[in-house]
């Protein structure tokens, strides 16, 4: 699209929009409705200039204003007992939530989506998701640590995996370890609901000393306005607040669900200008040179202004013509709505300003004061003079449409859960297990991740404790007592399918269960809650009873969720994904050299003990799900009771040093369990299956609240002891054989750690490569 230079541009200032009411705007193309137009001509008196349709049509978007879910989300706080509260730095609504994590240090972490722009580009779409979610992190004061990505894609075998899942892989690697941030953990998961409509979730975490705490506000009548960082360009106009507002059509042009191209184009990210952005931020943050700090992600600059001057205690003044522009008659609604990558704008103090500049200039980063703090309460954007935008700021940023969208259970759900998988044939002779764990342990949805992870910088920087393979990530905050955090995020859609409730609470469990594996104490959650179109009353009742049951899960086990992102129109046509609310979990250790690894170690003769309780639960399976093409029937059972208990007993036998290794059960049962943890240690064991039950079962089935331990047989005791008394069922399961180089499940198979390897190592590789 050809730009006319700015001398032949026709403004259209507040002015002209009052004079002219009549004018047609194409609302409906920015994705405002008819109310909602009416609406914003009530608000205003008028009809809005084409900068402050601009400004309202991102903001109001579901991506940016969380119009059909805000009135559900409120239960998270309705559920947050004081208690929760405690270590709670900054929580929902903030660019990121922030924890106490002890010993003066803070945590700041949050996972948002990039899903549509991923599916339209995935490299840019996926490199600019990392990079967005990182300045988040930055924008609360923190230096970001470390990465993660949960990823979601259609079959491994189709075409249109094989476009997505390389390039997406390829920008996280590319962006993140530009940054030199490692990836410490994340999904891969295939399900043919995620054709056409790939998750790309994005989880940053970061530290900060307590003190050094950030927030988003522009206080102070007299401040000024600095933007800093990249310039802004035609890049991502409208990007994801528009590409998330709305399904695709089912094919690769980005065209709405009317059959009309859409108009935004995905932001193009540059990580070694955000590199240099981090290390400038971090050194102004060090001087006390920024009074509010806000980054610039979704809706750009409309964003940035309305919120800081939203939050703040007075109005804003903004010469847009200041912006420093990378194209020529950029008009002033591109230039607000544009999402540019890297950029960031503060508040700062008359008396900071050139002190402020030096710093940028140390680090070559470009920086401009584009406006300050008045004393009014509009926000105001002029353009060479004249007045575009005259807002309430408010009514940009928090007082947008507020929709209670019907929601019903699906008549097909009943239907769905009584569909058990109990009638589908099961394995019973050793040959039909043996080849059932090899079909299992090389199908896509079991297969190592290796050849996607190996692709991202794990351990620069020298702070990682845990990376992918493991259970969590770890990573170490304070080099000096080591102090660290773990981190792992999870989600079975396939259980929340059958029971958004309890679904949503096993991916709680797990990603608890994941984090205590590593021998670190949960202590916060944040979530991405990815779902279908909210128009459609049996999606938003999977959303509603997701949300219930995450915030009272975290209620029961006493851990906030202290912020997240919802994603909503995640379709293809009529088609929804499997609803995805990915949960993260936060948690603590007081010495990384403490954690507890995956993998088992190469001293013979450790116990490998199944720590829970073991039931013949396979709805939702991943043996139903490979074997059968089977989904129907319930979940298994979760007792969050148990999840807390498992969680404290872990946490005792690591600082104790009762444990020398741990893996959860999930996916595919003991038997993925069993064979990851002889592949990732490298060693072999011996295993002993209950005479009293049914090997199948034993093997296959994926009951929550299990974890196998290695324990050291001068501690198996002690260790046997401590769970027998605080009530947490224990069997002896097997001992570390590392001399035989196999895996012997007795009375079932015996499998060389040569021919696991192959099946579980071989499958991405092929497909892929």
């Amino acid at each position: 699209m050809a730009h006319p230079d700015t001398e032949t541009q026709v403004i259209d200032t507040t002015g002209h929009a009052a004079g002219t009411p009549d004018t047609a705007q194409p609302y409906l193309v920015l994705g405002l409705a008819e109310d909602e137009y009416a609406r914003i001509r009530e608000i205003l008196g008028r009809r809005p200039t084409d900068a402050e349709l601009a400004m309202y049509s991102v903001m109001w978007s579901e991506h940016c204003s969380y119009k059909s879910s805000k009135t559900h989300l409120r239960y998270f706080g309705e559920t947050t007992t004081a208690e929760m509260r405690e270590k709670m730095l900054a929580g929902i609504g903030e660019n990121a939530g922030v924890v106490d994590v002890g010993d003066g240090w803070a945590v700041t972490f949050k996972v948002e989506s990039h899903n549509h722009p991923s599916y339209v580009e995935p490299y840019q779409g996926a490199a600019t998701g990392v990079g967005g979610i990182v300045r988040d992190i930055l924008a609360m004061g923190a230096r970001p640590l470390a990465v993660a990505d949960p990823l979601r894609f259609g079959p491994a075998d189709a075409p249109d995996t094989r476009r997505v899942l390389p390039g997406v892989v390829g920008g996280i690697a590319g962006y993140g370890n530009c940054l030199g941030l490692p990836n410490i953990g994340g999904e891969v998961v295939f399900d043919p609901s995620y054709a056409g409509n790939p998750l790309v979730n994005a989880l940053c975490v970061g530290a900060m000393r307590v003190e050094d705490l950030h927030l988003a506000h522009a206080s102070g009548t007299g401040n000024k306005i600095v933007l800093f960082g990249a310039r802004t360009g035609l890049d991502g106009i409208g990007g994801v607040s528009v590409l998330a507002s709305d399904t695709f059509a089912g094919d690769e042009s980005g065209s709405d669900s009317a059959g009309r191209k859409k108009l935004p184009s995905v932001q193009v990210g540059d990580p070694f200008t955000e590199k240099v952005l981090i290390e400038c931020c971090l050194e102004l943050f060090a001087q006390r040179l920024v009074v509010g700090i806000q980054d610039l992600g979704g809706a750009g600059l409309s964003c940035a202004t309305s919120e800081l001057a939203a939050a703040g205690d007075g109005g804003m003044h903004i010469e847009l013509d200041r912006v420093p522009l990378r194209a020529r008659g950029m008009t002033p609604a591109e230039i607000l709505s544009s999402e540019s990558q890297e950029r960031m704008c503060a508040v700062v103090s008359p008396s900071d300003v050139d002190a402020f500049m030096q710093v940028c200039a140390k680090w070559d980063v470009t920086a401009t004061e584009i406006g300050e703090v008045t004393d009014g309460e509009h926000l105001v954007i002029t353009w060479h003079g004249e007045t575009v935008v005259d807002v309430p700021p408010r009514t940009v940023a928090h007082q947008g449409p507020v929709y209670q969208r019907p929601y019903s259970r699906p008549p097909a759900q009943d239907a769905l859960q009584a569909d058990t998988p109990g009638a589908l044939p099961r394995p019973a002779e050793p040959d039909e297990l043996r080849s059932t764990l090899l079909r299992m342990i090389s199908s896509p949805d079991l297969a190592s991740r290796e050849w996607v992870t190996e692709q991202y910088d794990r351990y620069v920087r020298g702070n990682t404790v845990l990376a992918q393979p493991a259970d969590a990530g770890v990573i170490r905050i304070d080099e000096r007592t080591g102090r660290g955090v773990a981190v792992s995020t999870d989600c079975n859609s396939r259980f929340v399918y059958l029971d958004p409730y309890a679904g949503t609470q096993l991916a709680l469990a797990e990603a608890y269960r994941n984090v205590a594996t590593s021998g670190a104490t949960p202590i916060a959650v944040t979530n991405c809650l990815n779902f279908g179109a909210p128009t459609d009353p049996g999606v938003m009742w999977q959303f509603e009873r997701a949300v219930h049951g995450l915030a009272d899960g975290c209620a029961e086990l006493g851990i906030p969720v202290t912020g997240g992102n919802v994603s909503f129109f995640n379709q293809t046509q009529d088609t929804a994904i499997l609803p995805t609310p990915v949960v993260g979990v936060l948690g603590v250790l007081d010495d990384v050299r403490r954690r507890i690894p995956t993998g088992i170690g190469a001293e013979a003769g450790e116990t490998l003990l199944l720590l829970g309780d073991t039931r013949d639960e396979f709805g939702g399976s991943a043996w139903a799900r490979i074997v059968h093409g089977h989904l129907g029937g319930l979940p298994p059972a979760v007792d969050l009771a148990r999840e807390r208990l498992l969680a404290e007993v872990l946490s005792a036998g690591s600082r104790d040093g009762m444990i020398s290794a741990a893996h959860d059960l999930s996916d595919g049962g003991l038997a993925q369990t069993l064979v990851e943890t002889v592949l990732i240690g490298q060693v072999g064991a011996r295993v002993v299956l209950d005479p009293d039950a049914d090997p199948f079962v034993q093997l296959f089935a994926e009951s929550a609240g299990r974890v196998l331990v290695a324990v050291p047989r001068s501690e198996e005791l002690r260790f046997t002891e401590l769970c027998t008394a605080r009530g947490l069922p224990w069997r002896k399961t097997g001992v570390v054989d590392p001399e035989s180089r196999a895996l012997e499940i007795q009375d079932v198979a015996t499998f060389d750690l040569a021919e696991l390897r192959a099946a579980w190592e071989g499958t991405l590789p092929a497909l892929f490569e």
